[in-house]
């Protein structure tokens, strides 16, 4: 199966690049050849040039591959292969390189994981299952333009966003920064959208594709299975939620997302954390938050929902924040019975291990590897604060599944990844699921559930 549909994927590349080859390119290239000279010379090969003959390379050695080994072992070799493609993103600007992953990932140009994640991976929150508990954060996939793909991936859930009502721009580039010897990013995006009209129309029709799927699948025990997934099929899909940098109401603006985009996720995600929006973190304040959420749930509460209810709801924080601060969250989050918290989002701070970079001195969040100490702090008070009672998606810093579980066992049920997939692709991600999966093993938990939070037992 895997030899065919390598070879698929060859046939259709290759009648993809003569359809799309221009004629006059193609005469050029014809007149060249009958008057080049006979003494050779040394070919120029563009980015992009070495790029599709890169491409193509792997197409090709991973047709022959596949014919003789078996479907786990030829996934295995793409994703790993993956790597030999980090280094032409390495030479992009990054906001480019951003958006060619995300057009990759929408086109299925990238792997999909074929192998089932080991059990012990697997766990049950708010009624979803998920195959496993690590994500994407919000702010790859803005405009849920590769859901699919990125699911595909191997992820256990991904979080699109943040989402705003109107479309905007965002805040002027250069707006993302790498500090790679620090495994670190500074972004000032400002959520920058294409707005929830174009959203929901794309998670509709992708919805409706779903389903349509469903429908025609012929299997009589694939109704009955219970498997992980949600609303997006395999792997669970959360909706961050932002407001626009204009507006004067936020309530209203995160009302529209809940109305607009709430039946197509399977959590939703208040985003009041991000730095890149003036104003934004004010609304963190207790009084201000307590406000906010009220009037968030009852937008939610007050449209029909079926059997499985209404999409849980959680509030991102920012890793800035004072005692007294965490405080006044963790009492809003317990009075009304928020679903879940994620700590954090990007922190203004720079810490000592990137004080001395020259991209330093930008304005904007930090992601990273230097966050992890602040995020991983931040959310063992926060599991205190809330007496393990609410769930938390640990976020920030991860970069291997020691790190993963580390969140894990400081209170973390799920937990979120990108700056080190923005740099490692998608090679890092069963990495990270292996070596978690080792982790548990090694102490002798036999869950995920067991080992949130036992730092604290």
């Amino acid at each position: 199966m895997a030899a065919r549909a390598s070879r698929k994927l060859l046939r259709d590349f290759v009648f993809r690049r003569s359809c799309t080859t221009p004629i006059g390119a193609a005469r050029h290239c014809s007149s060249a050849a009958e008057t080049a000279p006979k003494i050779p010379k040394i070919p120029h090969f563009s980015k992009r040039g070495l790029f599709t003959a890169a491409t193509l390379g792997l197409v090709i050695a991973g047709g022959a591959y596949a014919s003789t080994v078996d479907e786990a072992t030829f996934c295995g070799w793409l994703f790993s292969a993956t790597k030999l493609v980090n280094p032409f993103f390495a030479l992009l600007d990054p906001e480019v390189a951003h958006r060619l992953g995300v057009s990759a990932a929408a086109r299925g140009w990238v792997p999909r994981e074929k192998r089932p994640d080991p059990p012990i991976l697997g766990l049950e929150v708010w009624g979803r299952k998920f195959s496993n508990p690590v994500g994407l954060a919000a702010g790859f996939d803005k405009n849920a333009e590769a859901v699919d793909g990125l699911l595909g991936l191997g992820f256990g859930f991904v979080e699109i966003g943040s989402v705003t009502p109107v479309p905007q721009e965002g805040n002027p580039k250069p707006r993302i920064f790498r500090l790679r010897d620090e495994g670190a990013i500074i972004n000032r995006c400002g959520f920058n959208s294409e707005g929830i009209i174009a959203v929901a129309k794309r998670l509709g029709i992708q919805h409706g594709k779903r389903m349509l799927d469903e429908t025609s699948s012929t299997s009589p025990s694939a109704a009955d299975e219970a498997k992980p997934g949600g609303k997006s099929g395999p792997g669970i899909l959360g909706v961050n939620l932002g407001k626009n940098k204009t507006s004067e109401d936020a309530a209203s603006d995160y009302v529209q997302g809940v109305h607009s985009l709430s039946q197509y996720a399977d959590y939703l995600v208040i985003n009041v954390s991000s730095p890149n929006t003036p104003g934004l973190r004010m609304l963190q304040g207790r009084k201000q938050l307590k406000d906010l959420v009220k009037k968030i749930q009852a937008a939610r509460d007050e449209m029909q929902w079926g059997e499985e209810g209404p999409p849980p709801l959680l509030v991102k924080i920012a890793p800035d924040l004072s005692k007294e601060d965490l405080e006044d969250i963790a009492a809003v989050a317990l009075a009304l019975r928020l679903d879940g918290l994620i700590i954090s989002n990007t922190t203004v701070s720079r810490p000592d291990s990137v004080s001395r970079n020259s991209v330093a001195s930008e304005a904007g969040g930090l992601s990273g590897k230097p966050l992890f100490d602040i995020s991983t702090s931040l959310l063992k008070d926060m599991y205190m604060l809330t007496r393990g009672k609410i769930p938390l998606i640990g976020c920030g810093g991860i970069s291997s599944g020691e790190d993963a579980y580390r969140k894990i066992r400081a209170g973390a049920t799920l937990v979120q990844l990108y700056t080190a997939f923005a740099y490692g692709g998608p090679a890092l991600i069963p990495q990270i699921k292996a070596e978690l999966t080792e982790c548990l093993e090694r102490d002798g938990f036999k869950s995920i559930i067991e080992a949130v939070g036992a730092d604290w037992r």
